[in-house]
């Protein structure tokens, strides 16, 4: 499994896990001014507790360091994720 970046159009994208050409996972961002919004995350549920979503968050945060962007995270997990790892609060729109 891998987690692959997909851009639909230069300010859409998802970070998705592809098993084989199957997607397993995916997270949904917007980007505008300079801030990327997850407003999606969704796990297979096979691979539910398995912290897939967490490495899905983990990928966009790190997009989000390379490109200089910060990040407003609307959807319910990506925001837990946010709360629970302190060291994705660099990357956080305050």
């Amino acid at each position: 499994m891998e987690i692959k970046l997909e851009r639909r159009r230069n300010n859409i994208g998802s970070f998705y896990i592809d098993n084989n050409g199957d997607r397993l996972g995916h997270m949904d961002f917007l980007i505008t001014d300079g801030v990327m919004k997850i407003y999606h995350t969704e796990v297979n549920h096979q691979l539910q507790g398995k912290n897939m979503g967490l490495k899905l968050v983990e990928a966009g945060v790190n997009f989000a360091r390379e490109n200089k962007l910060k990040i407003l995270p609307t959807c319910t997990f990506a925001r837990s994720v946010f709360d629970r790892v302190k060291e994705y609060k660099d990357v956080l729109v305050e």
